[in-house]
Formats: C-alpha cells, structure tokens, sequence
C-alpha cells in the first residue's frame, strides 16, 4: 500500500470516527494519536478529493463544532474555577 493510500485511508477512518460519534478534532486526535493540525489536514484536504460525500457530513459537524466552541471552553473555565 503506498503513502498516498494510507493517508487517504486514515481520511476515511477519522471521518467516520467523526461522523458516528459526533466528536470533536480533539477527541478524534487523541483517539488516532495524531495531532489536531493532522486531523484538520486530514479532513479539510485530503477527504475532499477522495470523499467527498464523507466530506460534507464531516463539514457540518465541523461547522457544529465551532459553533459550540465557546460554550464548551465557557464550561471549562467555570469547572477550572469551582474546582468541579
């Protein structure tokens, strides 16, 4: 299997890790033990030219993800905070 395969084959894998549960590129980063930079590569480059149908799954997650961004950090800071 060449390199070019491989990348296009971990695309694919992140995507539907991403898809099936709704993670984030963090989660999905750490589940593959890859870099978030990686991951965004992975889907915002590589998936489109071979998925592309995968890719506008994993584009409405990523659009969801971001609008839920400052919620999530807005938690993080208040359990940092209340020692919870």
């Amino acid at each position: 299997m060449s390199i070019k395969e491989n990348l296009e084959q971990r695309a694919e894998q992140l995507a539907l890790y991403l898809i099936e549960n709704r993670a984030t590129v963090r989660a999905a980063a750490q589940k593959f033990g890859v870099s978030k930079s990686t991951v965004h590569k992975d889907l915002s480059e590589r998936l489109p030219l071979c998925h592309r149908g995968l890719w506008l799954q994993v584009k409405e997650i990523l659009e969801e993800n971001k609008a839920q961004r400052h919620i999530r950090g807005g938690m993080a800071t208040r359990r940092k905070y209340k020692g919870t």
